[in-house]
């Protein structure tokens, strides 16, 4: 639950516009002294993502743009950018960009994309590969892959203007967060160690009648108030903010703690897989055991030793899914966003 007057200076905040102290509505309408960008969310309204995009876009005096389609389509997407000379598309991670990428790389010279300034990412990771996918086909567009979540705006971003585009999964933080561990520290940078993102200053009143969560989630510390939504992340030595993933989905295999998020990305960049989900199922000798469920790039068949050496030559070997489960699709829902509980009731529908 978010009062207007908090997620409004936020989401402007986050659009590098502050808002004057107050109430001054006339000051604030002052300062919009011409036309803003022309939005398009390919993300639903629904969600966050595209639907706090839209609201900063309008804020400062810019219009938004939708599809017609009831559902993600790629070359509907591409068709509505080039038709509307939109300047900004916000998306979802790898499950919008791959399908773009797909489009344009089989049809390089189909879609004039000139008027496209900024691709906007948030909601779930952005893989390096579908960056450099795009820079491809709009050499000048700059990429904004933006860590947040409904209950944290605004938390770090990682923004790609010229060159290689940034790794994925990692962060510049805000000057309004911090990586906080367990035991109530921050993290210390260049560590090994593990904390839960936090953020101050504009932030949610809380969960709609479940003050259990409210009270897990908004918290007092060094008397303010800061969201921490359950990201995991490690900071490196320069500052950079490497995320884990969300500590709920967290699978803990034989002591060692994995998050799905990391595994799923590597899988997704080997040539055969088109999108794939990782859970933790019992198991008796490790408590959880990994297990990747993959749907194949169309005309693809999965090589499950394969998969399996391609996540090892990427990360410890004790991530590795131990077994590798074949789909006709994830199902990610219309947000792009996977449903975890359902994943898992699936993998172990296979067990026997």
């Amino acid at each position: 639950m978010w009062r207007q007057d908090d997620l409004f200076r936020v989401l402007l905040q986050t659009a590098g516009k502050p808002t004057p102290p107050g109430q001054d509505l006339d000051g604030f309408a002052g300062t919009i002294t011409r036309p803003g960008p022309l939005n398009l969310p390919a993300a639903p309204l629904m969600h966050g993502t595209g639907l706090f995009n839209a609201i900063a876009t309008m804020l400062i005096g810019g219009g938004i743009v939708t599809t017609s389609a009831r559902s993600f389509d790629a070359e509907h997407v591409l068709d509505t950018i080039e038709r509307s000379r939109a300047k900004s598309v916000t998306i979802v991670g790898d499950a919008f960009a791959k399908p773009m990428v797909r489009a344009l790389d089989a049809e390089p010279a189909r879609w004039d994309l000139s008027s496209l300034r900024v691709v906007l990412s948030s909601g779930v990771m952005w893989s390096k590969e579908a960056k450099d996918g795009f820079r491809r086909h709009v050499p000048n567009v700059i990429l904004v892959d933006s860590l947040g979540s409904s209950e944290a705006l605004g938390v770090g971003a990682a923004t790609t203007a010229g060159g290689d585009a940034a790794a994925s999964a990692t962060f510049t933080l805000g000057p309004a967060t911090r990586v906080i561990t367990d035991d109530g520290r921050d993290v210390r940078w260049g560590s090994d160690e593990r904390g839960r993102v936090a953020v101050r200053g504009f932030t949610p009143v809380g969960y709609y009648k479940d003050p259990v969560k409210s009270a897990a989630t908004f918290v007092e510390i060094d008397g303010e108030r800061y969201a921490i939504p359950g990201d995991y992340a490690t900071i490196e030595a320069d500052g950079t903010v490497r995320l884990l993933g969300r500590g709920s989905q967290c699978i803990n295999t034989g002591g060692e703690k994995v998050y799905p998020e990391e595994v799923e990305e590597v899988l997704k960049r080997h040539d055969d897989v088109a999108d794939a989900a990782v859970v933790g199922v019992p198991d008796e000798r490790f408590g959880e055991s990994i297990t990747a469920l993959v749907e194949p790039e169309s005309g693809h068949a999965i090589d499950s030793a394969a998969l399996v050496a391609h996540v090892k030559a990427h990360l410890a070997g004790y991530k590795a899914p131990r077994r590798i489960i074949t789909v006709d699709s994830i199902g990610r829902a219309p947000n792009g966003k996977l449903d975890y509980r359902a994943l898992q009731a699936r993998a172990r529908s296979f067990d026997g």
